[in-house]
């Protein structure tokens, strides 16, 4: 499997990477979480701008991009709206979503953005060429808070994905069984040893799912999501945590191979 290096972060080797995200309404709030982040110890921030309240105006979402980056110069910097179809809370014409992603990526502010796999694979494969030639990395992904797919469902979601052009696919899926849960690392196993050529992210989400979670260095989920101020979503555990179980998990599976 290919890696991917930003701001000196290798993903897809070692311990997954933990990715922590700021959900601030307002632009001291979103500086008061970024401040906290400070002294805690996680790899990608991720700032999901869809609980932003000036999100329609691009200048001060760049404003306050770039008092992020100001605070945090040596974390990569995850710029996510995400929709309200897949768990956003903002409905969000998509003409605005395009927009914004593409301005954000010639804004020289992000290191990655997220892009909805589903919006249509025109849409998708544009703005990942503009984020490439800007020279901004892509996560692919998808949620479906309602269900968890079939693992071959599951397994080609991804390759579309990286199929399209995405450097990290991702998919994040609700279990109802524990039965969910294990379809979703299986599916993972699958992508992982059979088709992956980048890092994937996968997850079962909620407190069912939160094995998944931790379970990277197993079954080949090369990032996850930690909570420190505020969780972005349903089963993201404490980044303390979080850092804690990954490191003691990837030392285990080293001393056993």
């Amino acid at each position: 499997m290919k890696t991917v290096t930003i701001k000196q972060l290798e993903i897809g080797v070692g311990a997954p990477k933990i990715i922590v995200p700021i959900v601030g309404k307002t632009q001291a709030e979103l500086i008061e979480e970024v401040q906290f982040l400070q002294s805690i110890d996680f790899d990608v921030l991720e700032w999901r701008v869809d609980h932003f309240n000036q999100v329609d105006d691009i200048q001060a979402v760049k404003q306050v991009a770039k008092k992020i980056v100001d605070l945090l110069p040596n974390k990569p910097l995850l710029f996510t709206f995400r929709t309200i179809n897949e768990g956003g809370v903002k409905p969000w014409a998509l003409s605005s979503y395009i927009q914004l992603n593409k301005e954000m990526a010639c804004s020289g502010l992000v290191d990655l953005i997220d892009v909805e796999v589903f919006i249509g694979d025109d849409y998708v494969k544009d703005i990942i060429d503009v984020a490439h030639k800007n020279q901004v990395f892509v996560i692919a992904s998808n949620h479906d808070f309602e269900k968890t797919p079939p693992k071959n469902d599951i397994v080609n979601r991804l390759r579309k994905m990286q199929d399209l052009g995405a450097d990290i696919p991702k998919i994040a899926v609700m279990p109802k069984t524990t039965d969910d849960v294990l379809t979703l690392l299986a599916a993972t196993t699958e992508m992982n040893e059979k088709y992956a050529i980048k890092p994937i992210i996968t997850m079962s989400m909620a407190g069912l799912g939160a094995i998944s979670r931790i379970a990277g260095s197993t079954f080949g989920s090369a990032m996850t999501f930690g909570a420190a101020k505020n969780a972005s979503a349903p089963g993201q555990l404490d980044v303390n945590q979080l850092r804690y179980i990954l490191e003691a998990l990837h030392q285990n599976n080293k001393l056993t191979q």
